[in-house]
């Protein structure tokens, strides 16, 4: 029994780790030809086999411990990072999820919480000064964030009526909730860039005053399963945003290709804008998302209220 249930686990996360691996090069390209140049193009046809070779190279190169840093913290970081960005992926529901929650969308918001503390424990483990900065700016970064999408959720609750991940497909058997619901799925998807790292809200590994911020230690295979957890969390957020706004129906292929197309965004997103500073960054978080994801909550607990104060027996 147990070895089915291993490769039952094998055969769902696989996949996410080979569209994470075509995700970097499909970025790459995407940027490179919105500059005006190639991207990858040697290895393999049309460079299809570069994240391969990336990862090929990453994993058997030795990775280097800096002498004053804590190790076994150090290397635990990395996993822990990916374990928890997979992990997000077991209740989401798609042709046969890996398990079926009721209280998937809490499921979710309390993984994703405790993704923070894997940047943490990488910045403060490397002793380093850069690391720290990084590390300290990603926690604030992402708790300040995750409120206005935990607020934007329960919104979604009080007009879905449930928990379930699943009960969303069913919520828009008539119109999708990005028509109804808009404002809430622009704050929904601008809150995801910057709850993933992702430019402009690239804060925690500002090249120019951070060097590369929490992961400025790492090398070789830790710092692959950094990368890995990165985008893997920025896969499961576009299909999260799907589930939630735009699944007329649970399928593969039509999950797949909205993710896609938000993706699409990300990358374009990267290319076309410059970094915010972090108190525009701040603000943004708790003067104008926050308030706006406060009373849109409070206008949809209100609105049930209202209309069943009006029924036949008022």
């Amino acid at each position: 029994m147990w070895c089915i249930n291993v490769i039952h686990l094998f055969l769902y996360f696989v996949p996410v780790l080979l569209a994470v691996a075509f995700l970097t090069l499909t970025e790459r390209k995407v940027i490179g030809y919105i500059q005006l140049r190639k991207g990858p193009n040697v290895v393999g046809p049309y460079g299809l086999l570069q994240p391969i070779a990336d990862g090929v190279k990453l994993f058997i190169k030795e990775p280097i411990k800096p002498s004053s840093s804590v190790p076994q913290l150090f290397f635990l970081a990395p996993f822990l990072a990916l374990t928890l960005a997979l992990l997000l992926w077991a209740p989401m529901p798609m042709a046969e999820s890996f398990i079926e929650l009721n209280f998937g969308v809490l499921f979710v918001l309390a993984i994703s919480s405790l993704s923070v503390y894997s940047l943490m424990a990488s910045g403060w483990a490397s002793n380093s000064k850069y690391a720290l900065l990084g590390a300290l700016r990603a926690v604030a970064q992402m708790v300040s964030y995750e409120v206005s999408l935990g607020l934007i959720i329960l919104s979604l609750i009080c007009l879905v009526g449930n928990f379930n991940l699943s009960q969303f497909s069913i919520a828009q058997e008539e119109t999708v909730l990005l028509l109804s619901c808009w404002p809430l799925a622009i704050m929904w998807f601008i809150s995801t860039v910057a709850e993933t790292n992702r430019s402009p809200f690239d804060l925690t590994e500002g090249e120019s005053e951070l060097v590369s911020g929490f992961n400025v230690e790492y090398s070789g295979g830790p710092f692959a399963l950094f990368f890995l957890a990165e985008y893997a969390n920025i896969l499961f957020m576009n299909m999260l945003s799907v589930v939630l706004f735009l699944s007329f129906y649970f399928t593969l292929a039509d999950m797949s290709l909205k993710a896609s197309l938000l993706v699409a965004l990300y990358l374009w997103f990267r290319a076309s804008y410059p970094r915010f500073r972090y108190d525009q960054l701040m603000h943004l978080a708790w003067k104008s998302f926050l308030p706006m994801s406060l009373g849109l909550l409070i206008l949809n607990f209100s609105i049930p209220m209202i209309f069943s104060g009006l029924g036949p027996g008022s």
